[in-house]
Order: C-alpha cells, then structure tokens, then sequence
C-alpha cells in the first residue's frame, strides 16, 4: 500500500489554524469506560473510500476499521484467519469454493451474503469503475474480458465468478495461485451493500461497512467520526465507544498537541522528536518492526530516465546514499537500512532475504561518482526527490539523502528535495505520472507475502507500479513463483526476481520502517499491528 508514512506543551491556538478539532475532545475531559471516545491524529486519504479504490495508507486505516472480508490479518501474527469466511476451499490451487459464515449483516441491517462479495469485485474489476486496485481482481478468469489492456469491455462481469447459493461463492483464477486466499484480507476484497450500487453518491459520503465500527461524519480536511457499531457480529468488537480521526497537516503539531492533553494517539511519531519520545511518555512510546520499507522510485516513463545505461546512474545514486547514518541520525534506529525490496517481518520463511540488493545497497561514495558519470549524469543535471510535506517526517531524512548524494558526486546542488504539500495531491502527481523525477516510494505491506512487496510494485502494468517499470524476465519469474504450489519454491522465484531489480533498480531501498506510536495516559492496551497501524477496537478508554 503505497504512502506508508507514517516543545512539549503549546497553546491550543497555536494550531487551530492548521486543524480545529485539534483543541477539542481529546486526552483530558471526554467521557471514559466502554463508551469513551479515542482521539487519533490522520491523514486524508487520497480517494473516497471505496475498498477496491484506496491504495494508501490512510484510508486504508478506515477500511480497516469498518470493514471486514473473507480473511483477516492476526495483528500479532499477520497470519490469514477466517472472518466472514467459513471455508476457502481448492483441489488444484485455481478453482475455489468459498462458504461464507451465517448471521454477518452491514450496519445498516442488510444481510451479507455469497452476491456481497460478487457484486463487490465485478464492480472493482470492471474498467469502467476506474478503481485503482482493479489489478488484485487480475487473477480471476475472465479479467481481461472486463479490464482489457486496449479497448473497451467485452463483458460486465468476471466469468470466474458464480454465485452458487446465499452463503456459497466459486471462484476460478486464470492460472494456479496457491496462497491466493491469503490475499483476502485486503480491503479491496471487501463485500459491499445494496446501497453502495443504489446510491452511489450518498454511500461515498458516509460508507456504510461491516466492521466493528460505522462511519458517524466525515469533514474533508478536519475529521472522521467513527462510532461503535454494537451489533457488529465479530469477536473483535471494539472496546471504546469511537474513534475521531483528527486530520493534521503536520505531525509535529500533533506529537505536541498529544503532549498537551489534546490528543489520545499519535501513530507516526515525527523524526524531529523520536529522540525524546522515550522519555517524554516511558511506556506509552511504542516502537515495533513493521512490513513498511521506503524506497526512492523512477519515472521509468520519461525516456531520459528508462534508457539504456541509465540503470548505471540509478545504481550509483543508491550506493551515494549512506543509510547507515541516515537511519541512526534522524531516525534513532526505528530504520534499518534496507538490502532488498520486501521486509524482515516476513521472516525467511515468508521471502525476506537480507543482501539481495547486492553491492548496490552498500555506501561506495568513489564508486557512485563513478557509475552516475559512466551512465550519462543525472537526466537534466539536478535530481529532484518529490515528497509530501504534510506527514511522516520526509524532509529530514530526504534533504540528509540530499546531502549524502551531493557529498558522494563533489556537487552542492546535484540532489535537492522537491516537497508537495499534502499526501493527497502528492499520490496524485505520482499515480498520473506527472513527476520528472525520483520520489519516495513507502509501501506498506497490504498482506504478509513477499508477492505483495514485488508484484504491485514492480510487475508491467500493476496497480501500484506508479514509475511503469516493465521488465518480461521478471514478469514471467513473478508468474511462476504465484502458480508454484510448494511455499519454498516459490519464495526461490520471488527472489530470483528481486535480483532483477538490483540489475535494473527501478526503485532504491532506502530503509525497512518500524511503527512509533505515542498515546496518552487516558487510554491503554494501545498496539500496533505489522502494518504499523494501531489496532483500534482494542483500545481502552480508562
């Protein structure tokens, strides 16, 4: 998913400017118990919140919270458990049957049944809904009847869907994809109501799920309100009355505001005051390995940047960047510097495999200099890296990257950051293809498998493949390791395929990311899941 981003006391009216709800609600007056409400610093997200149309991470967080599939994530474990799902069911890992659990409805009553699911994804597989994650629908036979490359649809729904009673879903895949219903716990899999197909409009302006949480008010650019959906028929009901999710523009305005009593949870803890989150909050500061890794990607649409030799350049700008240093200085060591393209929660089971990246991910300043020069100098004399300015700390660590480049290659002004002002209209600049340069890249896993760290990203055409990289070696790699029925033999391939991208560095990895989240005395049993986002149904209000 791509954007993962993640004084000690201010007068309220410092920030009221910058957001109002900000000042009210929050850490020291609101009501407590079963019924208190949490307040939680956020982000707009880029798109309304349709589950088949949200590709980072902040309105994944809502998805998160008011939705549930087939399959959810063990916040602990990150392990695929059955939620809606009674069975998932296959003999040959392409042709599945899915049993969904009885008494599961939406809040607002409507029952859940086998056509929720199918109704969902033919709407989030069908060209004409332009949906950003279309692509995870690409494995279902018939895709390329409803999604074609070129030209329009020649069909409405997925051929390998079939409903086959209320509670009973087939589904055939195109080809043989073994953890295929790991997969399913994904937002975009989400079922969705009538109401989403009846009236559009009035659903994308209050979402109406089936989480433990329902969707109370939204204002763009201030807050979402999250109230506690008490029928809700999971086990994982939620603790708290609510959630007010407070949109800041600057995470330093709400790391302060949480050490004011204004704020309940701040889950990115700005870089500017990592080195003193420990003692300012002792055992309310978290700090957990997540599966997040940050990366610098390339236009690989503009000509100047895909050419031949270019990769030179590339390969020298990574070895240019000392992320030892940069990781310990600005970020107290909840980085690490990276050495491939997944993350280390994955295990060695589940794909990690530290050095992948080679030597190319190893500071060589005499050796940089050297392959940017042999490979035709940075496109247009400067490098520009774009980030968003509003979240996550990126100008610290993007001007010290600046900086390490600029050392490496003997020029003040070689490397220079180029911030955008919100996360929004950042992800929409590098989505359309609009930037002429590097930008930070975030990708925060949407499932635990090493697939989904290569295949969004990396594979022609995917959905989060924003540089359009394209390489038919590791397409065909990719291909094989997902239709491979033994786990060991297809994380082989996967990595095979990673050592395609140390050749040709469509992306540099910078560093593996750990979740930092601060969170008041008001509240407890605060965790964060290997998403690196807080588990909210579990918090206390004390």
């Amino acid at each position: 998913m791509r954007g993962a981003t993640h004084a000690r006391w201010a007068a309220c009216a410092v920030t009221v400017a910058l957001v109002a709800t900000a000042c009210g609600g929050g850490g020291s007056g609101g009501v407590g118990g079963a019924d208190g409400i949490v307040t939680s610093s956020w982000g707009d997200p880029q798109n309304p919140l349709e589950p088949a149309n949200t590709n980072e991470v902040q309105g994944g967080k809502i998805l998160a919270m008011i939705f549930r599939g087939l399959k959810r994530y063990d916040p602990k474990t990150g392990e695929a458990k059955n939620m809606v799902a009674e069975s998932i069911e296959t003999k040959d890992a392409q042709n599945f049957t899915v049993k969904i659990k009885k008494g599961w409805t939406f809040s607002n009553g409507e029952k859940i049944t086998a056509r929720s699911f199918v109704d969902a994804w033919n709407y989030g597989a069908h060209l004409e809904n332009n949906q950003k994650n279309a692509y995870f629908f690409g494995y279902i036979d018939g895709y390329d009847k409803v999604h074609p490359e070129k030209g329009e649809p020649s069909a409405k729904t997925l051929s390998g869907l079939k409903v086959v009673d209320d509670t009973t879903f087939t589904v055939k895949l195109s080809q043989k994809f073994s953890t295929w219903p790991d997969t399913l716990g994904y937002p975009t899999f989400a079922p969705l109501p009538k109401a989403f197909f009846d009236d559009h409009d009035a659903w994308l302006s209050k979402p109406v799920g089936n989480g433990p949480y329902a969707v109370d008010s939204y204002t763009k650019g201030s807050q979402m309100s999250l109230r506690r959906w008490d029928a809700y028929p999971g086990e994982d009901k939620a603790r708290n009355g609510g959630v007010d999710m407070q949109v800041y523009t600057d995470n330093n305005t709400a790391y302060t505001n949480l050490m004011a009593g204004n704020l309940d949870l701040v889950d990115d803890v700005p870089a500017a005051q990592l080195r003193n989150a420990g003692s300012d909050l002792g055992d309310r500061y978290i700090n957990t390995p997540a599966g997040i890794i940050q990366t610098l990607a390339f236009p690989f649409y503009d000509s100047e940047w895909s050419k031949p030799g270019r990769e030179k350049v590339r390969r020298g700008l990574s070895m240019a960047i000392n992320r030892e240093q940069i990781t310990e200085t600005i970020f107290q060591k909840t980085r690490t510097p990276a050495t491939d393209w997944t993350s280390p929660v994955l295990g060695k089971d589940g794909g990690y495999k530290a050095g992948l990246c080679g030597d190319a991910c190893a500071y060589d300043a005499a050796r940089a200099k050297r392959l940017v020069e042999e490979g035709g100098g940075i496109p247009g004399g400067r490098l520009r890296i774009t980030y968003n300015a509003d979240t996550g700390s990126h100008k610290e660590w993007v001007d010290a990257v600046c900086n390490s480049i600029n050392k490496a290659l003997g020029k003040d002004k070689a490397c220079v950051g180029n911030p955008v002002g919100t996360f929004a209209d950042f992800r929409s600049q590098a989505s359309q293809q609009q930037l002429d340069g590097p930008w930070r890249a975030g990708w925060q896993m949407d499932y635990p498998l090493i697939q989904n760290f290569l295949e969004p990203n990396y594979f022609t055409d995917a959905s989060s493949n924003d540089g359009k990289f394209s390489d038919e070696k590791f397409d065909r790699l990719v291909n094989e390791a997902n239709a491979e029925t033994d786990d060991a033999k297809a994380v082989t391939r996967f990595q095979e395929a990673e050592k395609i991208l140390a050749e040709k560095m469509p992306a540099i990895p910078l560093w593996y990311q750990n979740g930092s989240a601060g969170h008041s005395e008001r509240i407890s049993d605060v965790a964060l899941n290997q998403f690196s986002v807080p588990v909210y149904e579990q918090i206390k209000v004390d």
